[in-house]
């Protein structure tokens, strides 16, 4: 699925235009991607959890010639998919809390 099938699975499901799904996708996008870029974690229940992640500085090899590299150190995105995200994937139920 691309952003088009997106917004339009978006405008379809929430009785909305194509226009306003796709202004809707939009801001959310870059909503998360402005917390996640302060250091802040977002995390949408069921859904998952996005935040920054360093990466320390390490060796590595170019495939090519076999010579070792330096890789510098950096800050990352990451996403940790929710409970209820991970069972509809699997076909599972999820599990309840007691």
């Amino acid at each position: 699925m691309n952003k088009s099938e997106l917004i339009e699975a978006v405008a379809t499901e929430a009785d909305l235009s194509k226009v306003a799904a796709g202004a809707a996708l939009d801001a959310i996008t870059s909503a998360i991607t402005k917390a996640v870029s302060k250091g802040d974690t977002v995390t949408l229940i069921g859904f998952g959890t996005f935040k920054a992640s360093k990466r320390a500085a390490r060796v590595g090899r170019n495939p090519q010639t076999g010579k070792e590299l330096k890789i510098a150190a950096t800050t990352v995105p990451r996403f940790t998919p929710g409970a209820g995200f991970k069972a509809a994937v699997s076909g599972k139920k999820a599990a309840k809390k007691k």
